[in-house]
């Protein structure tokens, strides 16, 4: 069995004010999932889109709306979001300190469509820096 050092994992830029730190996915070997941090500034998260698998979103610290189809609902740190397959949602934080998620998706590489885009974004896939 081989440990995972999870502060060796660096914090990276997905979007301005949005730092990611991918703990388990393809690239760690995992067959079914990811699991990954986010860092959010206020006002910042993830815009809305969508995955062919399953996701469960947990806010670690901070305040988060998280959005599914038309509902929107306030989250502080404790509580989850079970996301379905293939609904469109995603999150922001509506707080004035740093938001901190956690992101469990039943998928071993990252795949989103993000409204607004033609493209469907793959990360974290063998063969690729991230």
């Amino acid at each position: 069995m081989e440990l995972i050092d999870h502060c060796s994992q660096p914090r990276r830029e997905w979007r301005p004010g949005v730092l990611t730190r991918m703990r388990v996915s393809a690239l760690t070997d995992a067959s079914a999932l990811s699991i990954f941090e986010q860092w959010c500034e206020p006002g910042l998260g993830a815009p809305t889109h969508w995955h062919p698998a399953e996701e469960v979103l947990t806010v670690l610290s901070g305040v988060a709306e998280i959005w599914i189809d038309g509902e929107r609902v306030r989250a502080n740190a404790g509580y989850s979001a079970l996301i379905p397959a293939k609904r469109r949602h995603g999150f922001r934080n509506c707080g004035d300190g740093e938001l901190h998620m956690l992101a469990v998706l039943a998928s071993p590489i990252f795949e989103a469509q993000f409204d607004g885009s033609t493209e469907v974004t793959r990360r974290w896939m063998p063969g690729s820096e991230v």
